[in-house]
């Protein structure tokens, strides 16, 4: 059974930077992938990357955040600069195990103005 375990959330200013991490048990996925769910809305794609580091991001999240992936530690890390009070969610994340996938259970970030 995977387990994925992110941390990193809290409390920050607008324009302020936090990083989260994704601690994956075994081994990591051939794909890793962040998402994120505000109030009210539907879960949606921040950025992904893949085994060959690959990346896409989210049109709303390129140029401010980040995300990368270190094979060696099985972690995957998501980098966010210049935060805005819309970037407020929980933040998953997300891995693809052939043939499956699994989600993390999420970490709270709030940007207040």
């Amino acid at each position: 059974q995977v387990q994925l375990v992110e941390s990193g959330g809290g409390l920050v200013q607008a324009g302020g930077s936090l990083r989260l991490s994704c601690a994956a048990s075994g081994s990591i996925g051939s794909s890793m992938a962040w998402y994120r769910q505000a109030p009210g809305k539907q879960r949606e794609l921040v950025a992904s990357v893949t085994s060959r580091g690959s990346t896409n991001y989210a049109d709303s999240v390129k140029g401010r955040f980040t995300i990368s992936r270190d094979n060696a530690k099985k972690t995957v890390y998501l980098q966010m600069n210049s935060l805005k009070p819309e970037d407020t969610a929980v933040y998953y994340c997300r891995g693809w195990f052939p043939p499956g996938d699994y989600w993390g259970q999420g970490t709270q970030v709030t940007v207040s103005s």
